[in-house]
């Protein structure tokens, strides 16, 4: 892979370090969900995830040189972050790991860029090429595959496993709806750390809300385990992999640095395969191998670089 618009190679080897370390770190991600899930009530989880998430990022930008007040034209951009990414997204994807392996629904996350590609060009006139439509085409395919497998080898019923793909499509849109909302120029215009810290804490209060009116007061698990997976999505999975990622696309390009889109779904399977007893066969390798192949055709048929990201992987 070639620096699309950065000046540095991939292969560089603090490049390619800090290009599998991200991967790694967000491929884990969604493994980690699931256990906090287990014990927890999911916006309880996600409240807590964002209230170190927040922290921290406030820290960063403070480190960074970034003011930590946000300008009044900010907030608007915060509060549609806040809703969109750090509310509705999460929400989803925690949910829908309750019906579904992570694995699965971490292939499936990995589509993000078909609803990014035609929200941009709805939104921002970014067109669409016909290399795009093919691989997502064929991504799609291989999603299908895969889900077919979850139905017959996992003892969720049919209804279950459509659950956990409606709700995981739910958290690509509201996503690809948060990216796009950064892409527009109001939001590029403000301090990015800045703009992340408050609309976390945005997604803390939304959280938080809807936690105390459906789950009643606040539920912590006392385990370690539990502790230890909020800091690894609060830190790990969020302010350490921040400048790691946005170095990356400083010096490689945009449209390189996203291939660690393709990256991230192959360890969270991984994960899944070890932990949670993912059954392999021809179909579901067949299924991965087509979605994989499908979406490094549709990166390659762009016509413009991904989004600057509202957040890294759930």
């Amino acid at each position: 892979m070639s620096a699309q618009s950065g000046g540095e190679s991939l292969l560089a080897p603090r490049n390619l370090a800090a290009f599998l370390l991200v991967s790694v770190i967000w491929g884990g991600t969604w493994l980690v969900i699931r256990d906090q899930i287990s014990s927890v009530p999911a916006s309880w989880s996600i409240t807590w995830r964002f209230v170190v998430a927040a922290l921290g990022m406030f820290a960063l930008a403070k480190l960074r040189g970034e003011p930590l007040r946000l300008p009044r034209a900010g907030w608007r951009w915060a509060f549609a972050l806040g809703l969109f990414q750090f509310c509705l997204n999460f929400s989803f994807v925690y949910n829908a790991e309750k019906f579904i392996t992570s694995g699965l629904v971490a292939v499936m996350f990995a589509l993000l860029v078909v609803p990014n590609a035609i929200f941009g060009r709805l939104v921002l006139g970014q067109p669409i090429r016909r290399e795009f439509v093919i691989g997502s085409s064929i991504a799609a395919l291989g999603v299908a595959m895969l889900f077919a497998q979850e139905w017959r080898a996992s003892p969720a019923t049919l209804g279950e496993v459509l659950m956990g793909a409606g709700l995981t499509v739910c958290g690509i849109l509201s996503a690809s709806a948060a990216n796009i909302i950064q892409a527009t120029e109001g939001a590029k215009r403000q301090p990015l750390l800045t703009l992340l810290a408050w609309s976390m804490t945005v997604g803390v209060v939304l959280n938080a809300g809807f936690a105390l009116a459906t789950q009643g007061p606040p539920q912590f698990d006392d385990r370690p385990a539990y502790a230890l997976g909020i800091l690894y999505l609060g830190l790990l999975g969020s302010v350490v992999t921040f400048p790691l990622y946005y170095g990356l696309v400083r010096k490689v390009g945009a449209g390189t640095a996203a291939y660690s889109s393709v990256i991230v779904p192959i360890v969270a399977m991984i994960l899944s395969t070890l932990f949670e007893g993912y059954v392999w066969g021809p179909l579901p390798a067949a299924g991965a191998a087509i979605t994989l192949t499908g979406m490094v055709v549709a990166m390659r048929g762009r016509t413009a670089a991904p989004p600057r990201r509202a957040t890294p992987e759930p």
